[in-house]
């Protein structure tokens, strides 16, 4: 192993891994080649050098990428007769190799395939095809409701916190109180599918804008920054100015999706 930092590399020593001291060093006589860096760019930095070593071999690389940017290094390794395998890891480093870890890939079958022995190491597999930039979109969807929800809770958390509560007190009643609340996606997620916000059960934008202004006022009277929750309640207000006030709060995800 190589890490562009070497001292990072230390601890992996005493544990059996062999250091090496370039990335030459540490591609020499491997089939598949791991990467996981900082960037787009950097992976292009470590390897664009050693290009000519890595034909004929495989690359995976578990950096986190964009789409286009993972199919730029797919056409990359192509270009370089180098077989590519792109990878998602839906994981933070404590879980890797335990349960409940998942690497999401695209890319080459073929590598997907012959590096199994490999990738079961890491936790779960899951492979969304040839086209290598899949398994990031899926990443980056996932991430995007990872972050808003870190977001929702510190806000919530200063919500509660003017009022003398702790952090840690908030958590113990939000945590359950959001894995509560996840079992109503697969109601949106059909509503979606369906296009139809007009069906019974559903909750109103109009019923939605209420509480949103709610939640609004309450931070602002308790000296929250509304940032978080604000471009919600934007969205919302559009789609009712838009005249869709009767129909389901599922209908935000119109304004949102791709218009490509």
């Amino acid at each position: 192993m190589w890490n562009r930092t070497p001292n990072r590399a230390q601890p992996f020593a005493a544990r059996g891994a062999t250091v090496a001291g370039s990335v030459e060093e540490a591609v020499a006589d491997a089939d598949a080649i791991v990467v996981c860096l900082f960037d787009h760019q950097s992976v292009h930095t470590v390897l664009d050098p050693i290009a000519v070593r890595l034909s004929g071999r495989t690359v995976i690389n578990l950096t986190t990428t964009t789409p286009n940017e993972s199919r730029e290094l797919a056409t990359w390794a192509a270009e370089h007769g180098i077989t590519y395998l792109d990878g998602a890891i839906m994981a933070v480093p404590e879980m890797i190799g335990g349960p409940g870890a998942a690497v999401f890939y695209s890319g080459s079958a073929t590598a997907y395939e012959e590096q199994r022995t490999l990738r079961d190491l890491w936790g779960e597999s899951s492979y969304f095809g040839s086209d290598a930039g899949m398994a990031s979109l899926y990443d980056m969807a996932m991430l995007v409701g990872m972050y808003t929800m870190f977001a929702g809770f510190m806000h919530g958390a200063a919500l509660v916190g003017s009022g003398g509560v702790s952090a840690t007190e908030f958590a113990a009643r939000q945590a359950p109180f959001l894995a509560a609340m996840t079992n109503g996606l697969a109601g949106y997620a059909a509503t979606i599918d369906a296009k139809d916000y007009t069906g019974e059960g559903q909750q109103s934008l109009r019923f939605t804008e209420a509480a949103l202004s709610s939640l609004m006022r309450a931070s602002t009277e308790q000296g929250v920054n509304v940032e978080v929750l604000k471009p919600v309640y934007d969205i919302v207000r559009r789609q009712i100015a838009a005249g869709f006030g009767a129909q389901g709060t599922a209908r935000i995800f119109e304004e949102l999706r791709s218009t490509r």
